[in-house]
């Protein structure tokens, strides 16, 4: 017996499979489905000829962002923790905790460059990878709770002219519509006064306070609607904690009962304080005990 006949009895691997041609993985054998999947990939091969893309973070051709850097993404919002202790707004003198934070990620790195691409440089596709790591945030600061109000933060009037969407809003509607948040209730219920509480960025935090203390309300045909039910801010990015606190204060004025708030991502202390963190990721009074 030869050395091949020795080796493939020893290795069924290197048998010889009997039959037809050789089997490939992936391939549909119904037509249709292989007519669908010749055709997506066809209209991916002439959309990146006809508008070209780059991955926001690292430049590869033909994909926003690449699956190295979507993974990269996942793993920064894998493990979703306690922020307020980065927020001096949303802390006293002595160090209480004012409104429970969960973040995320921290805002560095692959989340932070897909996020600022997708709030200010029209990367709408950004979505598909950026709402689960908000719903993954979500969850981890809720559990099992039902009939939670989520509130989103509005943009500001002057942002939403600029951009013609509001980032928070598109994402839980992403949420909803693929079912990703049962048992809770997305409630549009903040507005912004025009003025004072637009333009934040580069503030320090005792201008951000004052620009956004009184900038919002509850909307005229919902007030009610936020009575006596348990809420949970959701933002985008946390800074100083002074939107969050002047969400929190307009939701509680029109009877909701605030639970804490989540956002995609926290950045670090400002000024390099080395503020406390909170602890472990879920908001600390059960919201399900403040529904009944």
């Amino acid at each position: 017996m030869g050395t091949d006949s020795r080796c493939r009895e020893r290795d069924p691997d290197l048998a010889v499979v009997p039959g037809g041609g050789a089997r490939h993985r992936g391939v549909h054998h119904a037509r249709l489905a292989r007519f669908a999947q010749g055709a997506g990939d066809s209209f991916l091969e002439l959309l990146a000829v006809l508008a070209p893309v780059e991955c926001v973070c690292c430049g590869s051709e033909d994909s926003a962002l690449c699956g190295t850097c979507a993974r990269h993404l996942r793993l920064l919002c894998s493990r979703p923790f306690r922020a307020e202790g980065q927020a001096p707004a949303l802390l006293t003198v002595d160090g209480t905790v004012l409104l429970p934070v969960v973040a995320g990620g921290h805002y560095r790195d692959e989340l932070a460059q897909a996020l600022l691409s997708f709030k200010h440089l029209g990367q709408g596709r950004l979505a598909s990878v950026l709402a689960p790591a908000l719903g993954t945030a979500i969850r981890s600061a809720v559990g099992d709770g039902e009939g939670i109000c989520l509130v989103p933060v509005p943009s500001s009037n002057a942002a939403f002219r600029r951009r013609g969407f509001s980032p928070v809003h598109l994402l839980l509607g992403r949420l909803r519509r693929l079912d990703a948040l049962p048992g809770m209730h997305l409630a549009d219920a903040l507005k912004t006064a025009p003025g004072p509480g637009n333009g934040q960025k580069g503030l320090g935090r005792g201008e951000r306070a004052r620009r956004v203390r009184g900038s919002m309300t509850v909307r005229l045909l919902r007030k009610g609607s936020l009575e006596g039910r348990a809420c949970v801010i959701v933002d985008d990015v946390l800074t100083t904690g002074a939107t969050l606190a002047e969400a929190a204060r307009a939701v509680s004025a029109a009877g909701g009962v605030v639970c804490g708030a989540v956002v995609l991502a926290a950045t670090r202390p400002p000024a390099g304080r080395d503020l406390p963190t909170g602890g472990p990721a879920a908001l600390p009074e059960s919201t399900q005990t403040k529904n009944k």
